[in-house]
């Protein structure tokens, strides 16, 4: 690279410089004269091959893993609504949420969003247009019926009428066209408003006018590693037949060959012959003049360069070993805990930028579908941790949340309808306390709070120890709270 750079004496001095280390006599450095100099990086856009990525994921199960692992561990546990409802109100909603096929659908939006680069998936509100924006306020009870989904390959996005409001959606398709080859909705427009839509690999501007507006698919990357290692594979399973190899010397055999006739009929015979009896405990009888020889194959190595594949495979799907290949790691005390939570905060980091707008969208929808009503303005998601706790991790949460519940209750912070509504919750997470039903709930509700004055003067309550006999004047069994005046 050359450069120009100017004296005291405004005398123009050009010098050539190197932007990277080279040695010139060794040709060791880009730029340099060596084989690296012809090495870049080539254009194959797999992802505008539909037909190669579906072939793809239908026969190579490492592919269908790098697209499904994420979409499964992604949808896997739901989410917990929170709000200021009764908690027979939040198991009705997700059981409507089962009921529609809710996470089933966003799972299969997250997959094929991986795999051919974008998916979307659209709210089917009875009696709605789809053409117009989406109007929450108007939906009635019963109206929401589901997502559809349906890949890049069946909608075509109107690429000049955008969204032209400012908003994270600024810029995008206003409108999505279905084509004719469509399940369902065939050639309608449907407005954004309604659409849930993700992408695959998200690409600079220039590169998403080139796909469409979409995003490519997380195989395209993989590509030549997913190539290397089913490679790697089959030609390690190809060894398996050459692993033993016999070799027969014959005098003469060309000779035997061309003759033809009774000489080669004799030695079909006498080589049909030895394959019979041979065994472990077997002779092998043959001329003088022959030879017999056994090759055996060794396989050392390559169980290192499978595992080397793995690796560079786990690497770029970000998926670690003991998730992709269900392999525990080598070393001492090895389980994959740390991996596994390395994974599962990544799963949370997609969860959040990903589909906590959407999900919010659809349980709005949702409950208004299912009560006829506006969700409360409190109404939170929280998506499911994936880590799974221990049978002590969970005992030792249920007593700490006994604890702080009763000490809330008996210090009258909280009323005894509250205290058994709060344990009833915490059992989504320790398992304990979800015998109590509605009716429990209900009857404590009803129940007159507890008289304070009365725990003051009780003389079997603990906290607060009433004076005895000739004990009148000692300060410290007084009660913690006298009367007022």
């Amino acid at each position: 690279m050359s450069t120009q750079t100017t004296d005291a004496k405004d005398k123009t001095i050009v010098a050539k410089v190197a932007d990277s280390f080279q040695n010139l006599l060794s040709r060791v450095g880009l730029g340099a004269g060596s084989q690296n100099d012809a090495s870049q990086y080539g254009f194959s856009p797999i992802s505008r091959n539909r037909i190669q990525l579906e072939f793809a994921y239908r026969s190579s199960w490492i592919a269908g893993k790098s697209v499904d692992a994420f979409a499964d561990d992604m949808t896997r546990e739901g989410v917990a609504v929170q709000c200021d409802v009764e908690p027979d109100q939040l198991e009705q909603l997700e059981k409507a949420a089962g009921r529609l096929a809710i996470w089933d659908n966003l799972n299969d939006v997250i997959k094929w969003s991986r795999l051919y680069g974008g998916a979307i998936g659209v709210l089917m509100i009875d009696g709605q247009d789809v053409s117009t924006p989406l109007r929450k306020d108007t939906i009635q009870q019963g109206q929401f019926k589901g997502i559809l989904v349906l890949d890049r390959w069946l909608v075509q996005p109107s690429l000049t009428n955008l969204i032209t409001d400012f908003g994270p959606d600024m810029g995008k398709p206003k409108y999505y066209q279905v084509v004719a080859d469509a399940q369902a909705l065939v050639n309608q427009n449907i407005h954004h408003s309604r659409v849930i839509r993700l992408d695959g690999v998200e690409l600079p501007y220039w590169q998403r006018i080139a796909e469409n507006g979409w995003g490519q698919s997380v195989l395209e990357r993989l590509w030549d590693r997913l190539i290397a290692f089913d490679s790697t594979t089959e030609g390690t399973a190809q060894l398996v037949y050459k692993a033993h190899l016999r070799t027969y010397k014959v005098k003469g055999l060309r000779s035997i060959i061309a003759a033809g006739g009774k000489a080669l009929d004799g030695l079909a015979s006498q080589i049909d012959f030895i394959r019979r009896f041979q065994s472990n405990e077997g002779l092998t009888l043959m001329d003088s003049e022959d030879e017999f020889e056994a090759h055996q194959y060794s396989f050392s190595g390559l169980n290192d360069v499978l595992l080397q594949f793995g690796q560079q495979l786990s690497g770029a799907m970000d998926i670690p070993l003991v998730r992709l290949f269900g392999q525990s790691p080598a070393g001492l005390n090895a389980t994959g805990e740390s991996d596994l939570r390395n994974y599962y905060d990544s799963i949370k980091q997609q969860q959040e930028r990903k589909l906590r707008r959407a999900v919010e969208t659809i349980y709005n929808v949702l409950y208004r579908s299912e009560f006829g009503q506006e969700p409360p303005a409190n109404m939170a998601i929280k998506f499911k941790p994936l880590w799974q706790m221990s049978d002590t991790d969970k005992a030792t949460i249920a007593n700490t949340t006994t604890d702080a519940v009763t000490k809330a209750s008996d210090s009258g912070l909280i009323d005894r309808h509250t205290a058994l509504k709060e344990l009833r919750q915490s059992s989504e997470v320790t398992g304990v306390f979800s015998n109590i039903t509605d009716e429990d709930i209900k009857e404590a509700e009803n129940e007159p709070p507890p008289d304070m004055n009365e725990l003051e003067t009780d003389p079997n309550n603990e906290a607060n120890p009433q004076p005895g006999p000739g004990q009148e004047g000692r300060e410290d069994i007084q009660p913690a709270i006298k009367p007022a005046g």
